[in-house]
């Protein structure tokens, strides 16, 4: 049901009197502000705008009032820029794709001029930066309303948003559990109904993990296809990408056209697409020649509910007209992982070293969490040979996946070897087995494509008995989102997901 500009006024007056809270999935007998809000995606609210049958500032407040509603129950939203978005507003929105519509940044390896991003860390909870980040500058031209920022463990450094300066953040399907991570915070609100689409990063499956345990779509798009800097978190070696976590396709495919291409001096660069992802998206895949993998490159236990997720889409697949066969690349996984985390350790040592730099005193354990001390150590007893060599080692699984996927279109897995934990389990504030366990589990079908720069996408086509989002991915070659996403929109439209929502009420 589209509002008209009165009844949207009238109703969103009366929404930020009563909070907005109703149960998502009950039928109810009239439709609240918050129900029509939560039925429009990205592309639809701002459809809206254009109409005029809701303004960017009505828009924003209902964004405001939901998340005042719900985040004291979730904690997804840990920085809150509500002013700053209202000033933006009255200014005037550039009359870009998404006018008017609410947007969250992730508090990681961004800036928003004249605000604060913690990178979750009480060692950088007070980094505020002068500019935007070539992806926000972006963002603000599309006509994105930036109001806010979500939690995100200590440098993304967890599979799960859970962090000594902000808390957990908790998942919308089960409060118990965790939302994933490092994106957790931007799929909980997401999830929760605050905006339609969320910024996130991965650095190992931080869009895709989240996305997974949230029931949200969540594309990693390839090695430099979305611009890092400047300076902020370009200097990952490759290893992270930027985009967004989304309830439907079209928004996934839309947003990244409005923020794809190198910026001049970008380390890495993408082919352009041959047509806009969104006009892409709309045209049916051709049979696709799928591989299935249904165990990670390391040994390890997966959860039998990600099993049968897989198994279902590869059934899916093959009644869509894909052909699926099992198949598996031929890796050293052990010698993957262990450059892997070379790569990642003296990561972790460069920012810290130049915060402490910054900041005229070293860090200790006061200030950082247990993960990341022992990574710090690790850095810094590195010499430059062993990093030079893990690159290597990176480069070469690149041309080898390369290889496999000459006889492949796509590698079809669970996106994770486990259903959302329990909190706690993957607090980076502690070193232990579980950790180390569980969060190898968590990232052991998606941290590859990190290493190897490849597109991967997280697509919500299961619920387990317990009714939890289990998501699947498939990964694809090298610069071609643009057939991922074709993919994912076919799937949406024969398994169809945006009404599944969480019931979320206080």
């Amino acid at each position: 049901m589209s509002l008209s500009r009165r009844h949207f006024t009238q109703l969103g007056s009366l929404a930020l009197a009563s909070g907005l809270l109703p149960r998502a999935g009950v039928a109810q007998t009239t439709s609240t502000p918050f129900e029509e809000y939560r039925s429009h995606d990205a592309l639809g609210l701002a459809e809206l705008v254009r109409r005029g049958d809701a303004s960017p500032m009505e828009l924003l407040e209902l964004a405001i009032a939901r998340t005042e509603a719900v985040n004291p129950i979730i904690n997804a939203v840990v920085l809150k820029h509500y002013e700053l978005a209202r000033e933006q507003v009255r200014r005037g929105l550039p009359s870009g794709p998404f006018q008017g519509v609410p947007f969250l940044l992730k508090d990681l390896g961004i800036a928003l001029k004249d605000t604060v991003t913690t990178e979750g860390s009480r060692f950088f909870r007070d980094q505020r930066f002068d500019y935007d980040s070539t992806l926000v500058a972006r963002y603000k031209q599309a006509g994105l309303t930036l109001f806010g920022k979500t939690h995100s463990p200590e440098f993304g450094s967890s599979p799960s948003s859970e962090s000594a300066l902000f808390g957990e953040t908790r998942n919308p399907w089960d409060l118990a559990r965790s939302a994933g991570g490092s994106s957790g915070g931007s799929a909980a609100a997401v999830a929760a109904g605050i905006v339609p689409a969320a910024h996130a990063s991965d650095g190992g499956g931080s869009i895709r993990i989240p996305a997974s345990a949230c029931g949200l779509l969540g594309l990693k798009p390839s090695r430099g296809l979305v611009p890092m800097g400047p300076v902020v978190y370009e200097t990952r070696d490759g290893l992270s990408a930027m985009h967004v976590v989304s309830r439907s396709v079209r928004d996934c495919a839309a947003l990244l056209d409005i923020s794809q291409g190198a910026a001049i001096g970008d380390a890495y660069a993408a082919p352009s697409p041959q047509r806009a992802f969104l006009e892409s998206m709309a045209i049916a895949p051709r049979p696709l020649r799928i591989a299935l993998m249904r165990e990670p490159l390391l040994p390890m236990p997966v959860d039998q509910a990600c099993l049968d997720a897989v198994e279902a889409a590869a059934r899916l697949c093959e009644d869509l007209g894909h052909h699926i066969e099992e198949a598996r690349p031929q890796l050293d996984a052990g010698e993957l992982w262990r450059a892997f985390n070379v790569v990642s350790n003296v990561l972790v040592a460069g920012k810290v070293s130049a915060r402490e730099h910054k900041l005229g005193r070293r860090a200790g354990a006061e200030d950082l969490e247990a993960v990341n001390l022992r990574a710090l150590e690790g850095g810094r007893e590195l010499d430059a040979l062993s990093h030079s060599t893990a690159r290597n080692v990176l480069h070469a699984a690149s041309r080898k996946l390369g290889e496999f996927m000459r006889d492949y279109d796509l590698i079809l897995s669970p996106t994770m070897a486990l259903v959302p934990p329990e909190l706690g389990v993957l607090s980076p504030s502690q070193l232990d087995e579980p950790f180390m366990r569980e969060a190898g589990r968590a990232s052991a079908f998606t941290a590859p494509y990190n290493m190897t720069g490849q597109p991967a996408i997280s697509v919500p086509l299961h619920w387990s008995d317990e009714g939890l989002p289990v998501g699947v991915m498939f990964a694809g070659r090298f610069g071609e989102d643009g057939l991922l996403l074709q993919l994912a929109a076919q799937l949406e439209q024969a398994q169809p997901w945006f009404h599944r929502v969480p019931e979320l009420a206080p």
